[in-house]
């Protein structure tokens, strides 16, 4: 891996009350966000056991496309219809290396 491993981040929020409110958000940020450089995709999950829960989990070409993201000031117009959804106890993201795959 040339750049390091790849990154996955992760970042939870809440559509309480309004789920479809919150899916129709994701797409469009997510059309926005396409093509922007080293992020591979992203998925949104809704919790199976607590369905007004939600993550976001984005994956990047590695730590430094994302720090690279991160810190232009672009990031915070395409996300700021997002950040609405967060949980009062999540408002950072979390970060992982993938170090292994079966």
């Amino acid at each position: 891996m040339a750049g390091g491993p790849r990154v996955r981040v992760i970042v939870r929020h809440s559509a309480a009350p309004d789920e479809k409110e919150l899916e129709e958000t994701y797409r469009r940020v997510s059309a926005e966000l396409a093509g922007t450089p080293g992020l591979l995709g992203n998925e949104l999950w809704r919790s199976a056991t607590e369905p007004v829960t939600y993550t976001i989990m984005s994956e990047w070409r590695d730590i430094a496309a994302f720090h690279a993201w991160a810190g232009d000031p672009e990031r915070h117009r395409v996300t700021e219809p997002l950040r609405r959804f967060r949980t009062a106890a999540d408002r950072n993201a979390e970060i992982y290396e993938v170090t292994a795959e079966h």
